[in-house]
């Protein structure tokens, strides 16, 4: 085996799906331009509570592409919970519920698919473009949790507020120009690397309100109700590694690119 493969982490690549028939062509595509030895990558992907058909087409897609993986494996889980369609995913009013519900989609299908892998990459099925070494770019800062910024427009503000530091006031896109990776509190999922390990000794997805009495939450998270505090899903993740003695960072000046809203 060449000495480089060999030695290169082992990664499992992470993605919930729901309504993502759409963005599968990119997806596998993005994935198959990926500079990284094939051998050491896994690819695990949960899809649930979709009204298109994102199950059948996955299938014919995971199908097609296993010989760039060394496994893949899908699952199904529905969790009943929906959006009206007249109403933006992203609407205040539904926050809370929807991201309780991903905690939960995320934390099932990482207890599914983890076996052996050093890495867990978290990759989000509308991430349309990215550098085919972003990986190789990430691992080399020896960072446990780290996340490059996600834009809809190159250059542009990020996309993934979920991303912040100082209390939700500094975004990725303030640490542009920046030395890297610098220092981040909260963190988002649209591509997000984590050290396995981590999430084996009990880093999850909180689906509540998590860290109350943690210094770096918000005052206020204007997605809870009755004005609580506290992080949920993501946010409540960089929160968590935080209190278990792990600090989240950010590689500002690498850019992926989120399929327009």
């Amino acid at each position: 085996m060449n000495e480089t493969v060999s030695n290169s982490p082992s990664v499992l690549i992470l993605t919930p799906m729901k309504n993502t028939a759409r963005h599968l062509g990119t997806y596998f595509s993005a994935l198959g331009r990926l500079d990284y030895p094939r051998s050491r990558l896994s690819l695990g992907i949960l899809e649930g509570d979709s009204t298109d058909d994102t199950w059948t087409r996955l299938e014919e897609m995971a199908d097609a592409n296993r010989a760039l993986f060394r496994r893949i494996s899908l699952f199904r889980r529905n969790y009943g919970f929906a959006i009206p369609s007249n109403i933006p995913r992203w609407s205040v009013a539904h926050q809370y519920p929807r991201r309780v519900t991903l905690a939960k989609a995320r934390n099932y299908l990482l207890s599914k698919a983890l076996d052996d892998e050093d890495w867990v990459l978290w990759l989000d099925a509308d991430i349309i473009e990215y550098p085919p070494d972003v990986l190789s770019q990430l691992l080399a800062f020896g960072k446990d949790i780290i996340e490059p910024d996600c834009v809809i427009t190159p250059g542009g503000k990020s996309f993934d507020l979920n991303a912040w530091a100082d209390k939700g006031r500094i975004n990725i896109h303030d640490l542009r120009g920046l030395p890297s990776p610098q220092r981040i509190d909260a963190v988002g999922g649209t591509m997000l690397l984590v050290k396995a390990d981590l999430h084996r000794d009990g880093l999850v997805f909180p689906p509540f309100a998590f860290g109350d009495r943690h210094p770096a939450i918000r005052d206020q998270n204007p997605f809870l109700p009755g004005g609580r505090a506290g992080e949920v899903e993501t946010e409540g993740l960089g929160i968590m590694a935080l209190a278990m003695g792990h600090q989240p960072w950010a590689a500002p000046d690498i850019e992926i690119i989120h399929a327009p809203e």
